[in-house]
């Protein structure tokens, strides 16, 4: 597998009234993708959005931002056909957040979208390092990554 860093940033810390504007900023100043990060105030304390701006964002912005939902969720299950129909090409979730993540994995796959999983598992999957990510800290995930 060729090494190789893609950069997709979070939308959430936008300018939420600005929110199209923002990711089509994002783009234009080199994002290889949008990161949305969709939480309910149950597996994570905080709320963000769902599939409604999901879907509000893939018709402003059209079919070329590819969009990773990182979902945490208390049930992933119950957002992947919502997610898909909005306009989500790949669906991120907490492995501890399901019971059976067989059939979720499938479900997603026949929905039409990537799923994340362990590259211990499947080493030709990406690796996705979420959070904290800046100047000073983006060679140590390098090399986490890529040692």
């Amino acid at each position: 597998m060729a090494n190789c860093c893609r950069i997709g940033p979070s939308i959430l810390n936008s300018d939420l009234s600005r929110l199209g504007a923002e990711c089509r900023r994002m783009l234009a100043c080199g994002a290889d993708y949008l990161h949305l990060d969709v939480m309910d105030g149950h597996f994570v304390p905080n709320i963000t959005f769902g599939h409604p701006v999901v879907e509000c964002l893939r018709n402003d912005l059209g079919q070329e931002p590819f969009f990773d939902m990182h979902m945490m969720v208390s049930k992933p299950e119950q957002w992947v056909n919502p997610m898909a129909v909005a306009g989500a090409n790949q669906y991120t979730f907490h492995l501890e957040a399901t019971n059976n993540p067989g059939p979720l994995i499938k479900d997603i796959r026949e929905n039409g979208m990537k799923v994340l999983w362990l590259r211990t598992q499947f080493p030709s999957l990406d690796i996705e390092v979420d959070g904290g990510v800046g100047p000073d800290t983006i060679h140590k995930c390098a090399e986490v990554l890529y040692p």
